[in-house]
């Protein structure tokens, strides 16, 4: 459609004119024989349900867009699994996102896997467990982005998996940050800058009676709520601790930047994949992936056996 779409007016034209041409259609597939009718419907399933997750229809009866967007957007006419998603509050990413176990030892990539965008990346590690199993492998050490500090592979850990990740930073305000709180993990204390203790659980909420804080000489540098000072405890909170400690020595650093050869898989997969989904739906982009994987394997162990021959014409 030919319109000025910085005029409202217009695009409520345009918006009432591909309305009334859907209920035309709406109207036209009741008059056809039942076989008929099927062929058709799932076309139209694919724009009633754009209608429903875009417009919205006022007291006066005028339809409009709805600002914001709707729980499990359908962004694709084509391929109903692709979704919004976003990486940041600025950065958003549209059909799916693809996600790589790369071994630092040997530079293969172990497994894939393929999520829509929305979809958290920690839910991606069961898949990529079953192929690990698959392949009689296991983990020992677990370079990952803070993305999937949540997955099944960090909290069911066995005592023999290392977790490198940097951590969640804490905000450094005016106030006391968390880690000014002291923490008993074997009696599942936590202790307030003011010496005052509480019990907590992990994946909990603690919060300190207002009557203590309220006398507290330092409420102040503490909260401005008239409750009483709350603080968060993440289900793996010990380990975010770890963490935290780890990355501030050199050697942990170090170890942080081991990563760095991930991202560079990623990047290479990337190139020859593409930026866009080759095909419609998890399972055939899924495929897709695996290709692209086989062929990054290959042209690792090319320049591995390369070099091999390069080191014995040397000695």
């Amino acid at each position: 459609m030919d319109r000025d779409w910085d005029q409202q007016i217009e695009k409520d034209e345009a918006l009432t004119l591909v309305l009334n041409v859907l209920r035309s259609v709406e109207t036209w597939v009741q008059t056809l024989q039942q076989e008929d009718a099927q062929l058709a419907q799932p076309s139209l399933s694919v724009a009633q349900q754009i209608q429903a997750q875009d417009v919205e229809v006022d007291e006066k009866g005028k339809a409009n867009l709805i600002k914001g967007v709707a729980k499990d957007r359908r962004i694709s006419v084509e391929d109903p699994e692709m979704r919004h998603g976003r990486k940041s509050r600025s950065v958003r990413v549209d059909g799916y996102k693809r996600h790589v176990l790369h071994d630092l030892d040997t530079g293969l990539i172990r497994a894939v896997g393929i999520t829509p965008a929305n979809v958290p990346e920690a839910s991606v590690t069961e898949a990529i467990s079953a192929d690990l199993a698959q392949q009689v492998a296991s983990l020992k050490e677990l370079h990952i982005d803070r993305a999937y500090l949540s997955s099944h592979l960090v909290r069911e850990r066995g005592d023999d998996l290392e977790i490198y990740c940097k951590a969640w930073p804490i905000r450094n305000g005016k106030r006391f940050h968390k880690q000014a709180f002291t923490l008993d993990w074997e009696r599942q204390i936590i202790q307030c800058p003011a010496k005052r203790e509480m019990p907590f659980v992990p994946g909990g909420m603690v919060h300190f009676p207002k009557e203590a804080c309220t006398g507290c000489s330092l409420k102040a540098q503490c909260t401005t709520s008239s409750k009483g000072r709350s603080v968060s405890i993440h289900p793996d909170e010990a380990l975010l601790i770890e963490l935290r400690e780890r990355q501030q020595t050199p050697q942990g650093r170090a170890q942080l930047r081991e990563r760095v050869a991930v991202e560079h898989t990623l990047a290479h997969v990337g190139r020859w994949q593409g930026r866009r989904a080759r095909y419609r739906g998890l399972r055939k982009n899924l495929f897709d992936l695996r290709r692209c994987a086989v062929v990054h394997n290959l042209h690792v162990l090319a320049r591995s056996q390369s070099l091999q021959a390069d080191l014995q014409d040397a000695a």
